[in-house]
Order: structure tokens, then C-alpha cells, then sequence
């Protein structure tokens, strides 16, 4: 929510800097207006509330005077009561002024930064940076290359049939390889965001309402949280860990050596995905459960700080993508297209061959105080030389590192190869070594999916990193365990024990 005092030039506000803002969103001007308009009601209330209060002070002030003198107040005592009725009259008038005034203040954006493109059209999103050669499908002597919805089939390692039957649309089971190589995003973004500074906190999934409200634009209470209905008060699930780490530090007060205070939040996250059909609904690409790595960073409201730290986190998140290999560019996204909170807003999207188009993984923004503010989070900070201190609300951001089921689409389409799916060097530590994942299905002349022949097989291949020796072996129905793990080797005609593949490696973990 913006500051009120924005709008009153007794305040030393502009009125002007807000419409300006507005007009680069393309939102409505005239509810400026409306909402000085309302604050000047408000006003005028306030004072004549004042004005009763003061009146009913100076009623009671003659009643105890005349009481002392064994007078006879019985007349002043009925002037008071209906003082008082008169005064909550005026109180429930101030009330609902001020609930429209919020209520409208609550709808205007944060100012949009002087460095935003000034455009309604997303197609007019500035590119700033690119990084990587893309890989292009369809030139001459290329090979084919398949799109991560085909992919995920073919490597067996996501079960969507299954997870629609239980979850609904977009259910799904990642299986197999499929859960090592989410998990091992998972873990290489949190030591990555760890090694750089960033304190990693596993956040709670849900929210109450109250304090979801205080995170959340009204819009995406219908387009995109899922309510949770039970015990106690109705609950959200979160549709980002952004929301759980804003309210985390909810109506507290730093002092300015204890800021910046950066985080790295793990989650899974859940989005209803209202008016997403049709755009990136296949496959395990644009989901309604997934897990999430996100930096969050609450800093000093004072001079550019919070700008540097912005490209601090986009430079975060271009080292990550830069260490997997793959191929991105950062846009600065057009005015029109920044949600309320964010004052300017980066994406990073990575290229994807087979689809022969860039898609988001990363959106990183700079929300100013605009969220501290309705959370109540200040800085105390020195006014002057002497002792006195102002109360300024402090600035957040929050930038995605990954959102790994989406990150593991691109990775798939940008490692595959003819006979499977290279893993990317920085994830095999986390995957016991595992470099190749090998195509167990394949699509036959009539684009049906079949087995891959046996004897078609390229055998997996291990880094000298890998914590197993000679211990992973692929069939055509996934991966199974021989000798040299724990020390136990199962005959032919046995299946490893499933539970061995928890501590098969303490990098999974």
C-alpha cells in the first residue's frame, strides 16, 4: 500500500508523482482524485469528532464541578449521554470514510521506477542481457529435437496419466530419476543462495487469511490461491514462498545494523493458475503444485540500497542459470504488465530449443515499501545528529532462483541428446553421480509411444565423483541398485530393498 501522505501537500506530498504512475500503468487517474477527495472527508469528520470530544471534556469537567458543590447536574448528566451517542455516530461515519479511503488506496500500484519501459504491450519487454549460445532445431544437418513434454515420457520419468486420475488437471507423479533430479535443484539452489550469503528458512505452505490478505493483491485471491477449509479460521495455501517471508518479520521494527536480512525460502507452492488454458498446460511446465527456491531480501529504505541489492539477486539468479548451461536472456518488463507491488520488475527467461521460444524462470522485483507498509515491518532511523528518530517502513524484494519442476523442463530440452538426457555437471553431485539418463520410450512411425528396444540401450555413464561404483544399472521400467551400495548385493532374482535408495547417498538429503 502506498504512503496516504503521497496525496497531502500539507504532508509535503505530490499528487502529481502518483497520477504520473498511474498513467504509466495504465490505471485509472481519476481515483487519485477520489481518494483525496475522501481523505479530505476524512478530515473534516476527524475534526468534527475532535470538536464533540472536546465538548463532551468540558460537559464532564462542569459535571464533577458542580457535583462537588452538592449541585444539581441531572440536566448536564443527559447533555452527556447524548454527547456521547453523538460521538459514536460521528466515530462509525469515520470509520466507513475511512474503510473507502483504504479500500481505493489499497487498488493504486507502487510508483513505478523511471527505468520501466513505458508500454501496455509485454512484446515491448526491453531486453537488457543475454547469456549462451541457443540451441536452434530445424537447420540444416540438426537433429530432432524433442519438446519437455515428449521428453518427460520418454525418460519414464513423470506419470501424468496417474497424476491426473488422482490430483485432476495437472496432477502428476514425478518418479524415478524424475524426483533425483528435482531434488537435486532443490539442493544445488540452496547451497548456491547459502554460499552467497543468503539464510535458507523452509516456510510454512499455508497462511491465514488476515495476514495472507496483508501479502496478496485481491485478484489473486480468486485467479490463483487454493482456501483451506477445517479446524479454526479458513487458511490459504501459498502460491509463492514471497508471501510467508514478508509476513515472517509482520509488525516488527529493526534496527538499521541489523538490515539487510537476506533469505533463500524452500517451499512448495500451489496456484490455482485461473486463465492459464491452453498456455503451457502440458507436461509438468505450468502446474498447480510445485517446489520453489526463492531469495528474499528485506533491506534499509535509505538511498539506492535497494536497487543495488535488486541487481544483486538478478545477478544471483544469472550465475545459477549460468552454472546449468543454459542459454537465457533478462528482460525489464513494461510498466503495464508489473503487478501492484512491484516499483520495477526483471524476468529472466531461458530458451528452450524444441520449442524454439524463451520461457520465464525467473521474476525478480523491487517492491519497495510497498508491502512493508500494510505488514507494519520499520527501521528506526536518525532523524538528525541528535538522539531523535524517524519511523520509516523498510524496502523488500524477492527474486525466484528457481522453480525447479519448470527449471527441469528447460534443462531436459537443452541436455537431450539422440539416445537420452545428459545431466547438467553441477546437479550429478546431488545424483549420486548419475551424468546420462537414457530415453525408455520412443515414439514409432505412427507417433505412438512404445518401448525402446533393449539392444537400443547406451548403458549409464558415472563421473569419477560418483559416490556408487558400478552400482546403477538401467532397464527399460527404470533404475535398479547391484553391489556397492551399503555394502549389500541382491541376487539376480531380487529387487533392491526401496528403502536403501534413502541413504544410498547423504547428498540427497
Amino acid at each position: 500500500m502506498l504512503d496516504i501522505n503521497l496525496l497531502r501537500v500539507e504532508k509535503g506530498g505530490n499528487p502529481e508523482i502518483v497520477k504520473e504512475s498511474q498513467r504509466r500503468r495504465f490505471k485509472s487517474v481519476e481515483l487519485v482524485d477520489e481518494i483525496i477527495a475522501l481523505d479530505n472527508e476524512w478530515r473534516a469528520v476527524k475534526f468534527e469528532l475532535d470538536q464533540a470530544n472536546k465538548e463532551s471534556n468540558a460537559i464532564s469537567k462542569e459535571v464533577g464541578i458542580i457535583k462537588k458543590a452538592k449541585g444539581d447536574a441531572a440536566e448536564l448528566m443527559e447533555k452527556s449521554k447524548s454527547q456521547k451517542v453523538l460521538i459514536a455516530e460521528i466515530e462509525e461515519r469515520e470509520a466507513e470514510v475511512i474503510k473507502a479511503r483504504d479500500a481505493k488506496l489499497g487498488t493504486i500500484g507502487n510508483l513505478v521506477h523511471d527505468s520501466v519501459p513505458i508500454s501496455q504491450d509485454e512484446a515491448n519487454n526491453a531486453v537488457v542481457k543475454e547469456s549462451g549460445t541457443p540451441r536452434i532445431m530445424g537447420t540444416p544437418g540438426s537433429e530432432k529435437l524433442y519438446n519437455h513434454v515428449d521428453l518427460v515420457n520418454m525418460l519414464g520419468i513423470v506419470d501424468l496419466e496417474a497424476g491426473a486420475a488422482v490430483a485432476g488437471s495437472r496432477g502428476y507423479y514425478l518418479i524415478g530419476e524424475g524426483v533425483l533430479l528435482n531434488q537435486a535443484l532443490i539442493n544445488y539452489g540452496l547451497q548456491f543462495a547459502y554460499k552467497r550469503g543468503y539464510s535458507p528458512v523452509q516456510t510454512p505452505f499455508f497462511m491465514n487469511k488476515e495476514i495472507m490478505g496483508e501479502c496478496a493483491q485481491l485478484s489473486q485471491f480468486d485467479d490463483e490461491l487454493y482456501k483451506v477449509t477445517g479446524e479454526g479460521e479458513d487458511k490459504y495455501l501459498i502460491a509463492t514462498s514471497e508471501q510467508t517471508l514478508c509476513a515472517m518479520h509482520r509488525k516488527t521494527w529493526f534496527e538499521k545494523q541489523d538490515l539487510p536480512k537476506k533469505y533463500v525460502g524452500y517451499s512448495t507452492c500451489f496456484r490455482k493458475e485461473v486463465g492459464s488454458h491452453g498456455r503451457d498446460t502440458l507436461g509438468i511446465f505450468r502446474i498447480h503444485q510445485f517446489e520453489k527456491i526463492e531469495q528474499f531480501v528485506v533491506c534499509s529504505p535509505e538511498g539506492n540500497e535497494s536497487w543495488e541489492l535488486m541487481e544483486e539477486m538478478l545477478d544471483n539468479a544469472e550465475a545459477f542459470y549460468q552454472g546449468l548451461d543454459l542459454p537465457y536472456h533478462v528482460i525489464n518488463i513494461v510498466s503495464g504488465e508489473l503487478n501492484d507491488a512491484a516499483a520495477k520488475k526483471y524476468d529472466l527467461e531461458a530458451w528452450f530449443p524444441a520449442s524454439k521460444t524463451h520461457r520465464e524462470l525467473v521474476s525478480c522485483s523491487n517492491c519497495t515499501d510497498f508491502q512493508s507498509r500494510r505488514l507494519d515491518v520499520r527501521i528506526r532511523t536518525a532523524k538528525a545528529a541528535g538522539t531523535d528518530t524517524t519511523k520509516a517502513f523498510v524496502h523488500m524484494l524477492n527474486s525466484t532462483l528457481t522453480a525447479t519442476e519448470r527449471t527441469l523442463c528447460c534443462v531436459l530440452e537443452n541436455y537431450q541428446t539422440p539416445e537420452g538426457v545428459r545431466v547438467p555437471p553441477v546437479l550429478q553431485p546431488f545424483m549420486m553421480g548419475i551424468d546420462f539418463i537414457p530415453f525408455r520410450k520412443m515414439f514409432d512411425a505412427k507417433g505412438k509411444l512404445v518401448d525402446v528396444p533393449q539392444t537400443n540401450y547406451r548403458p549409464a555413464e558415472k563421473t569419477e565423483a560418483a559416490h556408487v561404483t558400478e552400482s546403477i544399472k538401467w532397464t527399460s521400467s527404470g533404475f535398479n541398485f547391484g553391489a556397492g551400495i551399503n555394502g549389500i548385493a541382491p541376487s539376480e532374482k531380487e529387487e533392491q530393498p526401496s528403502h536403501l535408495l534413502a541413504v544410498a547417498d547423504s547428498n540427497l538429503l
